[in-house]
């Protein structure tokens, strides 16, 4: 059965037994000693700042820790939601641990248990989760604290959803599919609102996992990207963010039309179509060098129309500005 929000009550402050346990090992160059008598809170905040300042130390440290934890530490499912709480505000406020504490979830999730139970720490981790996700409208509206806090989140969701190993039935390994549904939820609200730090958090969110959700889109035969990328044109065209953020985004779409970034068998001409070749709508363009009149002038239209610069005499279609854009692009890779 499902756990509720609603259901789980404030946690009862769990102290850890007097047998302090050292966690030391010679290779990590760190020590993590835990006092006697010290609350379950405490000593979790004490690890966290231990893997913040030293991430590399996961591995050495992770596994002795979860077993203290499993040995009486984490009883019930009140301690559980103290040790999920602990965790996301670490990763959601120190922007040095979202990557690790995505990391710390997916062990954890798989690792720390009540009884027989192994799949409560993720349950009560998306239910968490899910508590800011509905927020998400209003959020992306809020005042400046507010949109921060947020962006903060959209970036751990985004770690997760790399980082969050779900088992099948069969012993596959999967991605959680309720967290590749609600980054593009987040998208699209972030777009809804398209000011300046917005925008930014949608490109540091596509940069980090736009990969990996277009591969899982194109599996299911989805084009949800080419849905966000015209969402992206349009904010290029009509929105009044500023020229740097308009920049980050041509550049975002530049990132995806090439794969986003990564290397590939090149096709030849003839074998070459919008779904195999990056290049696919830039053949068309003229093989030599253009005159330096025709690059300076799409150049400065382009800038001009990015920089929201208007021009009495200017007149130009959706269709002319990503040409324009391409051969812009074209010429600075010669």
């Amino acid at each position: 059965t499902p756990l509720k929000p609603d259901k789980i009550a404030v946690p009862d402050v769990c102290v850890i037994p007097a047998s302090a346990v050292l966690i030391n090992p010679p290779e990590a160059g760190v020590e993590f000693e835990v006092p006697a008598d010290l609350t379950l809170t405490d000593c979790l905040q004490d690890f966290l700042n231990l893997l913040t300042s030293h991430p590399g130390s996961f591995e050495l440290e992770i596994s002795q820790f979860t077993e203290m934890l499993n040995s009486g530490w984490v009883s019930s499912e009140e301690s559980l939601q103290e040790v999920v709480e602990v965790i996301y505000q670490q990763a959601t406020t120190v922007p040095n641990f979202t990557y690790t504490g995505a990391r710390l979830c997916n062990y954890l999730s798989q690792n720390l248990t009540i009884g027989l139970r192994t799949n409560i720490f993720r349950q009560l981790l998306l239910l968490r989760c899910q508590t800011e996700f509905m927020k998400r409208d209003e959020a992306v509206k809020g005042d400046e604290k507010t949109r921060k806090k947020f962006h903060s989140f959209v970036l751990f969701l985004g770690e997760l959803y790399l980082n969050l190993e779900v088992k099948g039935v069969n012993g596959t390994v999967n991605r959680a599919e309720v967290l590749q549904s609600g980054l593009c939820d987040l998208l699209s609200a972030l777009f809804s609102n398209p000011v300046d730090d917005n925008l930014t958090c949608a490109v540091k969110l596509l940069k980090l996992t736009g990969s990996v959700l277009e591969d899982a889109w194109k599996t299911k035969g989805k084009s949800d990207m080419l849905g966000i990328i015209q969402r992206i044109e349009n904010v290029v065209l009509d929105a009044s963010c500023s020229r740097d953020v308009k920049q980050m985004l041509l550049k975002l779409i530049e990132l995806q039309s090439s794969n986003w970034g990564r290397v590939h068998t090149p096709v030849t001409y003839s074998e070459a179509t919008p779904e195999n070749d990056p290049n696919y709508y830039m053949v068309s363009l003229p093989a030599c060098p253009p005159a330096r009149n025709t690059i300076t002038s799409a150049s400065s239209m382009i800038d001009s129309l990015v920089s929201g610069a208007s021009s009495p005499n200017m007149s130009i279609t959706r269709d002319h500005f990503f040409s324009l854009r391409a051969l812009k692009y074209r010429h600075s890779w010669q």
